[in-house]
């Protein structure tokens, strides 16, 4: 296993290549979409999990440190991709075995998984948002804004060593008898300032003082941070903390509500599509009220770049709504229709808009209600 992994990190550009090529070849795999082939869903899962695992070990650092506090937890947004190939695959087998109105009990039964490990990585993020519904490990700092609204990483602000600068100029202490004195920023200027600097660190390191001084000191050993527990957050982080969590939990939750309602009202009926929107509402307006709550109260912790486009993200995944039932069946389908009656005589086309109509109304009776999430 560890020489497969120094291959893989040897050569990460080739093995990316080769999974697009596979993952492209099994989109034309004849009967791809029949209800009764279950070899080329299963190819197509399993090249999934290999993509992930490949994925995962390019991904993991390669230091001694590093690679130790990894190997020691378990690897969740790993386990989250996999058990999303794998359901692919359940619900092929599951509409093969017992048919369409019975796999949903199985479907559930995959949603409730995924969701107890959704909840593990939320915890083990340290209650941080899940990018990607957890394929992604959010490890991205926290945005600060420091005392003079000055946004960082949480990293100090460097200012000028020995000076600052006014009106295109550097006002420095090393002038004549330690008086400051402007540097001009040509040339000249700069060449005579290093020359003051160099005497002035010469005289320095004549001084013992100065000398002990620069002898290194001991590097502290690399201590782990404790990640905050759930009652550590619900008690400090306050009324917006709480509605974070509310809201992704509500988020994490989403997929096996909507599934249990497929189960027990139907896939034709609006019940399970509606609950499931306005789920999906409620989770955005609690994470945007709770952002508002950290706006009024000044609080400085603010939202990662990542956490901020998966929030985006999230409102794009809003799209398949309109590729599930009843409303595929009641408005899209009979759109996709007319478009490839309208495009059919056009050559190249008209075959190209064919092919691409087949393939949406074969993804979206299977893909289209468990993704999203």
């Amino acid at each position: 296993m560890e020489a497969y992994k120094v291959w893989v990190r040897k050569n990460r550009e080739l093995v990316r290549s080769l999974e697009s090529l596979a993952n492209g070849v099994t989109w034309i795999l004849p009967e791809r979409f029949a209800n009764s082939e279950i070899a080329p869903e299963a190819v197509y899962a399993l090249l999934g999990i290999v993509s992930s695992v490949n994925q995962h070990i390019i991904e993991t650092p390669t230091d001694g440190h590093s690679l130790a506090s990894k190997e020691q937890s378990i690897p969740w947004a790993l386990v989250v991709s996999i058990l999303k190939d794998v359901e692919a695959v359940v619900e092929v087998a599951a509409q093969h075995f017992v048919g369409d109105d019975r796999k949903w009990g199985f479907l559930a039964v995959t949603e409730a998984v995924k969701a107890c490990v959704r909840l593990a990585a939320f915890r083990e993020s340290g209650y941080r948002m899940l990018l990607q519904g957890g394929e992604v490990e959010n490890e991205e700092e926290d945005v600060l804004e420091d005392n003079q609204g000055v946004k960082t990483n949480g990293v100090p602000v460097i200012y000028p060593v020995n000076g600052h600068s006014q009106n295109g100029h550097w006002i420095t202490s090393d002038g004549p008898d330690g008086k400051p004195g402007f540097v001009s920023k040509s040339l000249e200027g700069r060449a005579v300032a290093a020359l003051n600097r160099f005497g002035q660190n010469a005289k320095m390191l004549s001084d013992p003082t100065w000398m002990s001084r620069l002898q290194p000191s001991p590097v502290p050993p690399v201590m782990e941070i404790e990640k905050p527990t759930f009652a550590t957050i619900w008690s400090s982080k306050g009324v917006s903390g709480r509605l974070f969590m509310l809201g992704e939990a509500v988020h994490i939750f989403r997929p096996l509500v909507y599934v249990l309602l497929i189960r027990k009202f139907g896939i034709k009926s609006w019940t399970p599509w509606l609950v499931s929107l306005a789920v999906e509402l409620t989770s955005l307006g609690i994470h945007s009220h709770a952002t508002d709550l950290n706006h009024r109260a000044g609080k400085v912790h603010q939202l990662s770049s990542a956490e901020r486009d998966e929030l985006k993200r999230r409102k794009m995944m809003w799209a398949l709504y309109v590729m599930r039932d009843p409303f595929f069946a009641s408005y899209t389908r009979r759109h996709l229709e007319k478009a490839e009656k309208a495009l059919n005589p056009v050559p190249l086309i008209g075959f190209i808009t064919g092919k691409l109509v087949e393939l949406l109304e074969g993804a979206q009776s299977r893909y289209t209600y468990t993704s999203g999430s």
